[in-house]
Formats: structure tokens, sequence, C-alpha cells
């Protein structure tokens, strides 16, 4: 079958999930970090950055613990409200990525941690680049399944028939105009079936689809785990790609 499901709704949609989404979504490797400072010619301690699309604050907390002056970015109001309980010392802006209420020229590092997919990109890079000082840079980075994994990609392909294509898999497609860096990095981490199961709940077209269709696709789903995984864990594989632009001096 395949579902209709409106861009602006499935980005406001984390608003539902947002504890859930804190609570199962995966961090993201040091290697990310590592490369954004190598592309960017910075380092993030005491950088100033604006995570953007921020959400929960998965790579704000990350970005602080490495030193960062991190002002998070984020458009809804569930999602807002569960960063501050992650992170109450860190400051937050309500927002639109797309046209970024932050000064002209003030941040070293402008990052979208898994939401550039959601933003426009005639729109989002001159308001990022507007945000960024001569120098400054801009991240993108996502973490997606590795379609490598055999179950991975079948998995893939029952959530396509299940939903139509294009709602598992991000968008990692870097906008024209500026010259970009970029780098694949592979990883894992070790979690039951039913934890990965509310991770694959969290994904923005599963909460807009609601019940009783996501909970039948599950229920479905934990029968094909069960028969590769009899022990009730996995080993859920990532692929995370970064990319990361300086803005001209």
């Amino acid at each position: 079958m395949t579902y209709d499901f409106p861009a602006h709704e499935r980005a406001l949609a984390f608003d539902r999930a947002a504890g859930a989404y804190a609570a199962h979504r995966p961090h993201y490797p040091a290697a990310v970090f590592e490369t954004v400072e190598e592309f960017s010619g910075q380092r993030l301690a005491g950088a100033r950055v604006a995570d953007v699309g921020t959400g929960t604050g998965i790579a704000a907390r990350e970005l602080h613990e490495r030193g960062a002056r991190v002002v998070g970015v984020e458009p809804g109001a569930g999602m807002a409200a569960q960063f501050r309980r992650e992170l109450p010392g860190v400051p937050l802006v309500r927002g639109d990525g797309n046209r970024l209420p932050l000064a002209d020229g003030s941040f070293d590092l402008v990052s979208y941690a898994q939401s550039w997919h959601w933003m426009d990109p005639a729109r989002a890079v001159p308001s990022a680049l507007r945000a960024l000082r001569p120098g400054g840079a801009l991240a993108l980075w996502w973490n997606d399944p590795d379609p490598s994994v055999p179950w991975v990609a079948e998995q893939g392909a029952r959530i396509e028939e299940w939903l139509g294509p294009g709602f598992y898999i991000s968008n990692v497609e870097t906008p024209a105009g500026l010259c970009w860096r970029t780098r694949t990095l592979r990883w894992s981490r070790r979690v039951s079936v039913d934890f990965h199961l509310a991770k694959l709940a969290t994904h923005s077209a599963f909460i807009v689809l609601g019940e009783p269709g996501a909970s039948a696709f599950f229920a479905a789903e934990r029968k094909h785990l069960a028969r590769h995984f009899p022990g009730g864990e996995l080993d859920e594989p990532y692929v995370t790609t970064a990319a990361v632009a300086v803005r001209p001096a």
C-alpha cells in the first residue's frame, strides 16, 4: 500500500513521540564530531554552534559535552519541551531552520543533525550562511540503517511495501553551490528486538500512520525478526554520513 503523508505533517509529527524519540533514537559516533572538526578546520571546544532542528537534543548534548557553546533551534513544541528536560542548561530558541532567528555572523558552526532533509535548501542555505561568521562552517549529518546488511535491506523492503517508497532512508544529498567534504561512517549498537521496534515507531511516517496500521506492521515485523534473532537481541547497523562546507571568508 502507499500513503500520502505531507512533508510538513511528518516533520511536526515528532512532537507526538518526543519522549520515545529521546529514549530510542541512536546517538552519533565520536568520529562524526572529529570529522566536523577536521573538515571545518576548527575545534568544537569553545566554538559557538547552532544545532538546527535539534529535536530532543541528541546532537546538542554531544556538542555541549565536547565544549561547544550550543544553542538549539527547534520548531516543535513537544520536541522543545523534551529538549529542555534533557538539557536544562543549554539555550534553546523556537524557530524554523529555513529562516533562522539568529544574528548575522554570530556562529562558528551551524549544524543540521538528522534534520536537513526537512529543509528547503533554497531558503535554508542562505539563512545558515547569514548566521555564520566568515570562515564558519555548515555541517549536515544523518544516521541511517545500513542497507548493505541483508536483514536491514529485507526490513526496508517491507517498510516500503507497507508505506510506499521514501519514508525510511534519508535523502542525504548536499545542496549545490558550496564546496562540500563528505565522509561515510559505519557503526552499530546492540539492542533488543523490542527496543529496535520502539525505535522504528519513532519514524515520522509510522507516527502519522497511527493505529491500527502501525501496530499491524510491528506485529508482523516482530515475527520476521524473531526468525532472524531468536535470542531477542540484534546489532542495529548504521551508516552515518557527515558533510561539511566552509563559508568563504
